[in-house]
């Protein structure tokens, strides 16, 4: 099945085992069992990106930073360096039963030795919509962060949209700078809490098309919005994004997305794996097909990875709202 998918010559026609299929599952609904680490690289090794808040690991003093170099679960039968170590393959180890316990060992800088970290796992829930308020020359403005368009996203959405409109900000940003996407209906969701009507997007096949338009009443159709984009915006954040540009309802601030603009059919197997198909392409409501080129900013901003306690981007999106 995988030599099938690849012989598409397609990037997003794609083959997922099992294992793989579940963890893709599971950080798309934004709820698993495990110990509540973000993973990465770093030099090569793997690496702590961050403890989620509150979960297992930064209880047991997981830091950010810290470098993973062995995984040993006797229940799994797992006892593995993670030298070369695939991160689907690392995450697999590590996440497992709520109530059973992984031993890391954890190499941090600054420290003479090596130590091993044993946590117990418990479910952990991964937020999709984050909200805070900034003030700037005494005025308020709400700062959301959407970081996928997951199962719960909806329900974590009204909640924060009516903290807002009881805060009754000067205006809104939306962040959807590194988010991958995830459901279509998720992205007519949210940009139609900005809009009073209008297309959404298209999606086009080969032998049909369906438009998705605005359905229902937003909270937010009148507030000064900008939404910021990078090059790790993909998917339904481009959908959403370009909707509102394209129906002159938001500025757009920040570099160039991804542009993934195609739709993928999922047919889950019997066996727990899936195949994902491209079928169709998504047109925004100007006409624009978003793989050709992602969406370009009305207001173009690059980060500096020297400015690292700095987010020029942001600082451009405060700046848009209070002129």
């Amino acid at each position: 099945m995988q030599g099938l998918a690849q012989s598409l010559d397609d990037p997003y026609t794609q083959y997922l085992p099992p294992e793989e299929n579940k963890l893709a599952n599971e950080d798309l609904n934004g709820a698993f069992f495990g110990v509540g680490i973000e993973l990465g690289y770093r030099e090569g090794s793997l690496a702590v990106v961050a403890p989620i808040a509150g979960s297992p690991a930064e209880k047991m003093g997981v830091k950010a930073g810290d470098l993973i170099l062995h995984i040993k679960d006797e229940k799994k039968q797992v006892d593995l360096d993670t030298m070369g170590m695939t991160l689907p393959t690392a995450v697999t180890h590590i996440r497992g039963d709520r109530g059973t316990g992984v031993i890391l060992t954890i190499y941090r800088e600054g420290v003479d030795k090596s130590f091993e970290v044993t946590i117990t796992r418990d479910e952990i829930i991964v937020p999709s919509v984050e909200l805070k308020f900034v003030e700037k020359d005494g005025k308020k403005i709400a700062y959301l962060e959407l970081h996928k368009f997951g199962g719960r996203t909806d329900k974590e959405w009204t909640i924060k949209v009516g903290e807002i409109v009881a805060a009754r900000p000067v205006g809104v940003i939306l962040d959807l700078r590194n988010n991958p996407g995830g459901y279509l209906d998720g992205a007519v969701f949210v940009a139609s809490e900005f809009l009073n009507s209008g297309v959404v997007v298209k999606q086009e096949g080969r032998s049909s098309s369906e438009t998705f338009s605005v359905d229902r009443k937003g909270n937010l159709t009148t507030v000064p919005l900008v939404v910021l984009v990078n090059k790790g915006s993909a998917s339904a954040s481009e959908i959403t994004a370009g909707a509102l540009q394209d129906n002159k309802r938001a500025k757009i601030v920040g570099e160039q997305s991804f542009g993934k603009g195609t739709v993928q059919e999922v047919q889950d197997l019997s066996d727990g794996s899936s195949l994902h198909v491209t079928v169709a392409k998504w047109i925004l409501p100007s006409g624009r097909w978003i793989g050709k080129e992602g969406i370009t900013p009305d207001v173009k901003v690059e980060d500096d990875p020297e400015t690292k306690d700095i987010d020029e981007q942001l600082d451009k999106a405060i700046e848009t709202i209070l002129n």
